[in-house]
């Protein structure tokens, strides 16, 4: 399976002349916020390495990262939902919140969007969705690039505020090393305490 213009195709050929992909990182971590982009890519736009970010190792990710954030044919809103909302609201909620704002943060809603996975009900933008998106539609896969370098960087940073849990290995996910840590220390402020494992570390204090 490879990304193409497919799904973006249908939308320019029925006059939409903006088209973005949407998709999120970090929606199953254990700690750290959830982050979402939207990624609006011009007619004809290519990239030989562009591909689901969950398929590229993390140099490369980097760099295409940096090209594509770098590329002024593209137009790139990030949103994010913080560890308080997503146990508030719960992690998919919070997640489509993420999505809408990354939508907002663009300079104009699109015409057409390209969610990754299953239609996001309620959302305040129509769209369509695209099972396994980010490995099928080019738009999706640049998103899906951008919102997980982009939480991945938050993550490091975060390891330097709050050491001692790996999170610049990690990232969140929740690794032995990182469930360890948990035991060890108890949950850190960025740590979601409505997921079972964080809420299990708090009762074993």
């Amino acid at each position: 399976m490879a990304c193409t213009l497919e799904y973006e195709q249908e939308f320019w050929e029925a006059g939409v002349s903006r088209v973005a992909g949407v998709d999120e990182a970090g929606r199953g971590c254990l700690a750290g916020p959830v982050v979402a982009a939207a990624v609006v890519i011009p007619p004809g736009f290519s990239h030989p390495l562009l591909d689901d970010s969950k398929k590229l190792k993390a140099a490369r990710r980097e760099s295409i990262y940096d090209e594509l954030t770098a590329d002024t044919q593209l137009i790139i809103g990030i949103g994010l939902a913080e560890v308080a909302e997503i146990d508030r609201l719960n992690i998919l909620r919070a997640t489509h919140l993420a999505m809408e704002r990354a939508v907002r943060q663009l300079p104009e809603i699109p015409g057409g969007l390209l969610i990754d996975g299953l239609p996001v009900r309620p959302f305040p933008f129509a769209h369509r969705a695209v099972v396994e998106g980010d490995a099928r539609c080019l738009s999706i896969a640049a998103a899906s690039v951008v919102a997980k370098v982009a939480r991945d960087r938050l993550m490091v940073e975060a390891d330097r505020t709050f050491p001692g849990y790996g999170f610049s290995r990690h990232k969140g996910y929740g690794t032995r090393d990182h469930l360890a840590a948990l035991r060890s220390l108890g949950p850190s402020p960025l740590h979601r305490y409505s997921f079972e494992p964080v809420m299990q570390g708090t009762l074993d204090l």
